[in-house]
């Protein structure tokens, strides 16, 4: 099997909850390592500024979305959303379905 015919890896989008409350938006193809890196125990400094001094932090919310490109644009949506749509998100009461509706334009966002 060629470099070209090898499968592409599966995006997810994740959320964590840090210490403080707030709600960090990303995405990996490994969330469980990269979730690592943000907590720092290996003491690299690989995980987000952003979350850093803000333990303990929890991972919230992850979701397989598919390829690069959609995850990207998914996550960028979650991270204009306000933080009552982001824990409709976390408790499920938004789904796959309607995030990538928004990502696409053709529904208008709930407040």
């Amino acid at each position: 099997m060629s470099v070209a015919d090898s499968p592409k890896p599966e995006w997810s989008l994740y959320l964590i909850r840090s210490g403080d409350g707030n709600l960090y938006t990303g995405i990996s193809t490994d969330v469980k390592r990269r979730f690592g890196e943000h907590e720092n125990k290996d003491k690299k400094n690989k995980g987000a500024k952003a979350l850093r001094g803000k333990a303990p932090l929890s991972l919230a919310y992850q979701i397989v979305v598919g390829d690069r490109s959609e995850a990207s644009k998914l996550e960028f949506k979650v991270k204009k959303l306000s933080k009552t749509l982001k824990e409709q998100l976390i408790d499920q009461q938004i789904d796959l379905e309607e995030l990538q509706t928004w990502i696409h334009g053709s529904q208008a966002e709930r407040t």
